[in-house]
């Protein structure tokens, strides 16, 4: 059994058939992750998943250049009517660039974490190898 960074992620299983459970990973001043929930996926499928995050990190990168401009909006004239629009739309921009911003931190923790989980997969399965062909040396 694989419990990858501090019990994010665990593969059971032969090399051919293990499923990799991935919970949610904790973000410092994010609510706790709900209990059972998280991600199961056989480990052949771990690369795509992987490039599916980082597809999703990719986007929210595109959305945090959009959110900057919302979160400094500038009246078109000089008037107070300007100046109002301004100074409220600011805060919700600001708003959604702050949560963009976690979001892409738990995006990138959760890849880590799949990466981890991959490299500890590779990691049993070379040693697994490495054990076989040594226990045939033995015998022969």
């Amino acid at each position: 059994m694989l419990d990858a960074v501090g019990g994010v992620g665990r593969a059971v299983g032969g090399a051919a058939s293990k499923v990799v459970t991935m919970a949610a990973p904790k973000v410092a001043g994010a609510p706790a992750p709900a209990a059972g929930g998280g991600y199961k996926f056989k480990a052949d499928e771990l690369e795509s998943v992987i490039q599916r995050w980082e597809d999703l990190r990719d986007a929210l990168k595109t959305d945090e250049r959009d959110a900057e401009r919302m979160a400094h909006v500038q009246g078109p004239g000089r008037e107070f009517a300007s100046g109002d629009f301004a100074n409220l739309a600011n805060p919700s921009g600001r708003a959604f660039l702050e949560a963009n911003q976690r979001m892409q931190k738990y995006v990138t923790q959760y890849i880590d974490a799949l990466r981890k989980a991959k490299e500890s997969i590779s990691t049993q399965e070379e040693q697994a190898q490495s054990d076989v062909a040594r226990a045939g040396e033995q015998s022969a």
